[in-house]
């Protein structure tokens, strides 16, 4: 018998509320942010110091990476993180891993567990050398595994996540090392689980279910889905949702919902920075900042980069409606009218 994978919990049900995250100004939508604080480290080596040794040998010769090095090779990542590069790892001890709930290393070690404890692992690293002075001034960074990790000062410490960062720039030939105190712990639910979770996308459910959308939000993905909240979908003229519902107008409630879904893993940062994206229905959306607060196509951003483990999601306080000349007709004949498909 197959055993159970590891059950580790999601990394938003341990750090925060889907609606924790209002965008009051334009910093909270970027990856860098000035801190200026006095940051207090473990000691490091000198960086006039030339390495000569790649990640994984600076790792094992360090003495306290022992299961990071074993778990590393059940994944099969040394030769990458052998490679090239650069990379920045996060590298949690060996008491970081035995900080993990009884059972929960030997059964990620396990064969059948390979795809989940390299995602685990890849949650650790980032492309290119990003060295202390560096990660203080941000507020976050893409992995190797897709998914982002929240970064923040506080009271003169840094943490990764919930991972307190307790030594820095031990340098290798292919990048840097950072030592944590906690295993990271990417998010395993995916895009429809996760909203679920959450409790406030009950209609955006019951609509994707109605449109057939639900397995392909649960897919390989990787997806980025713009949530309308109840509430918003509760703002809509009074019997629209009840109208899309409706199996005759199916059509027309999927190209609703797919305008709402980017293509790719598009965290807040890349999407002010951009500015349009194509959806899965075909029109494009608009990222802006409007009086300080970001907004899309209209819509304002009440929360952003919600990880799920295949994609992302922004939480809208407005449904999105696709330009008319692309909205089927709706079989009862008054589902939306010109202004509401238009998006005002």
């Amino acid at each position: 018998m197959r055993r159970p994978e590891a059950r580790l919990l999601p990394k938003q049900e341990r750090t925060h509320t889907l609606l924790s995250h209002p965008l009051d100004t334009p910093m909270h939508m970027l990856t860098t942010l000035a801190l200026g604080a006095a940051l207090t480290f473990g000691s490091t080596p000198a960086l006039s110091q030339r390495p000569t040794l790649d990640i994984v040998d600076t790792a094992v010769a360090a003495g306290d990476f022992e299961v990071l090095a074993t778990a590393l090779t059940q994944a099969g990542l040394v030769d990458t993180l052998k490679g090239k590069g650069p990379f920045t790892v996060f590298a949690p001890t060996d008491a970081a891993f035995r900080k993990l709930p009884d059972g929960t290393l030997p059964t990620l070690l396990m064969d059948e567990n390979v795809g989940q404890l390299a995602g685990i692992l890849t949650y650790h690293v980032v492309s290119g050398k990003v060295l202390a002075k560096d990660v203080v001034n941000l507020t976050s960074a893409v992995t190797v595994n897709g998914q982002q990790v929240d970064i923040r000062v506080e009271d003169g410490k840094v943490f990764v996540d919930g991972a307190q960062v307790v030594t820095t720039d031990i340098l290798a030939s292919n990048g840097v090392i950072h030592v944590i105190d906690s295993v990271l712990l990417p998010s395993n639910a995916d895009i429809v689980a996760t909203a679920r979770s959450a409790g406030t996308f009950g209609t955006l459910m019951a609509a994707a279910q109605a449109a057939g959308l639900v397995e392909a939000l649960q897919g390989p993905g990787p997806l980025t889905v713009l949530a309308p909240t109840d509430e918003a979908f509760a703002a809509l003229p009074a019997g629209t949702v009840e109208r899309l519902l409706q199996p005759e107008n199916k059509d027309q409630l999927a190209a609703i919902l797919t305008y709402h879904v980017i293509p790719g893993r598009i965290f807040a940062a890349q999407a002010l920075a951009d500015g349009s994206f194509e959806t899965l229905q075909g029109d494009n959306v608009e990222f802006a900042l409007r009086g300080g607060k970001a907004v899309v196509s209209g819509a304002p951003i009440l929360a952003t980069d919600i990880d799920a483990s295949n994609g992302v999601i922004h939480v809208l306080g407005k449904v999105l409606m696709p330009p008319a000349k692309t909205a089927a007709t709706p079989a009862s004949g008054s589902c939306c009218d010109t202004s509401l498909s238009a998006g005002s």
